[in-house]
């Protein structure tokens, strides 16, 4: 007699888990490169047009977020990326769902909360599959390039965070005239913070949004010093083998 737990019963499981994996790995190098495309397009394309108030450009923003995270669950082979993802998702649906019974601060917690757990979630499966072990290829440095608009992102959500609790911590930022509006605005301010650009023409006054502003300039230099760095690394140990 057999049962569930079985010899019998473990080898197909086994292969078909075999099986995802390797069908993981082959997509794994061509989803950098995919997820960087429809990230560009996101945040290049579709949200500033969708802050200028394009309905159309709202709906393609929405699908190719849907897009990203379909993309991000394919490559992921972490258990605990997944239900962080879910939750962050969670947190923005119940910003929206349950917005008439909750507070302007708990609906802003809970919405750019969720963007900074979700993209987190993003940089955990991408930036794996960026210095996993063996050769570099375009498509990993293409990903590298998705972590480092990502740290943009979460950071754009944090400074919206903290605007929206504090409407005068940054001088020279006029009220936009919706959420995506808001959003494209300190997401082009987090972009030059963390490039180092600096344009001047908008500037955080509150202490909290002048450290955030810090931590950012200076995380943006060290990626790319340690990302340049881990990269030759593995590119030298692949050559070796």
């Amino acid at each position: 007699m057999t049962t569930p737990g079985s010899p019998r019963y473990a080898a197909p499981i086994d292969d078909r888990l075999r099986s995802i994996q390797a069908w993981q790995d082959r997509f794994r190098d061509p989803g950098l490169t995919v997820l960087l495309v429809v990230q560009l397009c996101l945040i290049f394309l579709a949200e500033p047009l969708a802050a200028k108030g394009l309905p159309i450009a709202r709906q393609a923003g929405e699908a190719l977020v849907l897009a990203v995270v379909v993309i991000v669950v394919i490559l992921s082979r972490n258990r605990g990326a997944i239900p962080l993802m879910a939750l962050g998702i969670a947190a923005i649906l119940a910003s929206f769902s349950l917005g008439w019974a909750l507070s302007p601060i708990t609906i802003s917690v809970l919405r750019r909360g969720g963007d900074i757990v979700s993209f987190a979630a993003v940089i955990w499966v991408v930036a794996r599959a960026v210095f996993a072990p063996g050769r570099i290829t375009s498509h990993r440095l293409q990903g590298a390039a998705v972590v480092y608009l990502n740290i943009a992102t979460i950071f754009s959500a944090a400074f919206t965070l903290i605007w929206e609790l504090s409407p005068t911590a940054f001088a020279n930022f006029a009220p936009p005239s919706d959420d995506l509006g808001e959003m494209a605005t300190m997401l082009y301010f987090s972009l030059t913070t963390l490039t180092t650009t600096g344009y001047g023409d908008i500037v955080p006054v509150d202490p909290f949004a002048r450290g955030l502003a810090n931590l950012e300039s200076v995380l943006g230099q060290f990626y790319l010093a340690i990302t340049v760095a881990r990269l030759v690394t593995l590119e030298l140990a692949g050559r070796r083998r």
